[in-house]
């Protein structure tokens, strides 16, 4: 997105930074790259996101580090290297913390030694209050800023790119809006990953008309980091499918059972990344059926265990571990629908229509994060945003 923004080349924090390495024991190994780069300002938008990995006080590991360490030591590794964190601390912090650290001035200087100089931007420009998207969110911007937790309230009149819908209206509406900016362009964003399942469900049966777990043109998300199914493709430059990436399926090659659950060997393209081709993947089709976000620990650990039976003939410990972490059922992706998805996953992108779900709200439900929850799914929204099952409260 920025790279169309800028026109000037740009990367994610984890594709810049990290590199692979060789495991001795077949674990998925990365490391920082070098910063060969002299005199550059790195610039970092939607710094929001960047955590501290919502472990930091419960972790007692030396070798513990966070992304928010490692941009750092990368960054200013670099001669005479500069850098410039951009993002809005209305949005959702990191999961797991309740600020975002990188927009956090006391909290650099502090851990990072750092010089650092602040600047907010406040002027509302016409443009934006011309818009129904830009101006609601302006005033959930501002009831943020003054703590004030009520109902938010929004103004639809005038505001051509504001709807507000039923449930009833849904499919029609989704329709419409695949119709005219096309499937990859909209997202319905919602509080849970119970809610979003049913959505992704409901697009692909009732308006995509698929019948199988698994088809061509299926749009997925990654939701664990995986660096084995890119290390040997050559003509990609990272061996990183990130959690969050946007995959689509071109072809289905296969499906298969073992140890009681359901895989497929498939061919997918990355949605940002088109022009590096087709790549094969093997995924792990219970996640998809699931409203959990990924697959429990208890549940890695089961598969790991049932698949390590199967080399035992290795003999070693070592062979056994190595071997596992080299299978493909291992390592086969772990992903979910994107057409709908939770906030905290949306957060960084952007779609040209997006419909925003907030589930049941009372009073109860009013907080400061619950606004920040809000206000960050309105800014999803570049052109169109549907408010679906909007009480009255929430209108002037």
């Amino acid at each position: 997105m920025m790279q169309s923004y800028s026109r000037m080349q740009a990367s994610t924090i984890h594709r810049h930074i990290y590199r692979s390495q060789k495991s001795t024991d077949g674990n998925p190994a990365f490391g920082l790259a070098p910063n060969t780069r002299e005199n550059t300002v790195f610039i970092v938008d939607e710094a929001s996101m960047i955590g501290e990995g919502g472990q930091r006080s419960n972790e007692k590991s030396l070798n513990y580090r966070s992304l928010l360490d490692d941009l750092m030591e990368f960054v200013f590794s670099g001669t005479g290297c500069r850098l410039v964190l951009v993002g809005d601390d209305a949005q959702l912090p990191p999961v797991g913390e309740s600020e975002s650290p990188a927009l956090n001035e006391t909290q650099m200087r502090r851990d990072f030694a750092l010089t650092v100089a602040t600047m907010r931007l406040t002027d509302v420009v016409r443009q934006e209050m011309d818009s129904g998207i830009l101006s609601n969110a302006h005033r959930l911007r501002l009831q943020i800023d003054e703590q004030n937790i009520g109902w938010p309230r929004f103004s639809l009149e005038g505001m051509a790119d504001l709807h507000r819908i039923n449930g009833h209206e849904l499919q029609e509406y989704i329709e419409d809006a695949f119709a005219q900016h096309g499937e990859d362009h909209v997202a319905i964003i919602t509080r849970s990953n119970k809610r979003a399942q049913a959505f992704n469900q409901q697009i692909r049966h009732r308006i995509l008309w698929r019948e199988e777990s698994l088809e061509a043109g299926d749009r997925l998300m990654v939701v664990k980091n995986n660096y084995h199914w890119l290390a040997s493709v050559d003509n990609i430059p990272t061996s990183l499918l990130a959690n969050g990436d946007v995959v689509v399926v071109t072809k289905v090659l296969k499906r298969f059972e073992r140890y009681e659950i359901e895989f497929a060997q498939v061919e997918v393209e990355l949605a940002d990344a088109k022009d590096w081709g087709p790549f094969e993947v093997c995924i792990n089709l219970s996640v998809l059926e699931s409203d959990l976000p990924s697959i429990p620990f208890a549940q890695v650990q089961a598969l790991q265990d049932a698949i390590a039976k199967d080399y035992l003939h290795l003999g070693s410990k070592s062979a056994i571990i190595k071997a596992v972490k080299r299978d493909e059922c291992y390592q086969a992706l772990q992903v979910k629908f994107a057409w709908s998805m939770t906030c905290h996953k949306a957060q960084g992108g952007q779609w040209t229509s997006v419909i925003v779900d907030p589930g049941f709200v009372t009073e109860d439900t009013l907080s400061t994060d619950w606004l920040r929850w809000l206000y960050t799914a309105f800014t999803r929204a570049q052109s169109e945003l549907a408010l679906l099952n909007f009480s009255d409260d929430f209108f002037d």
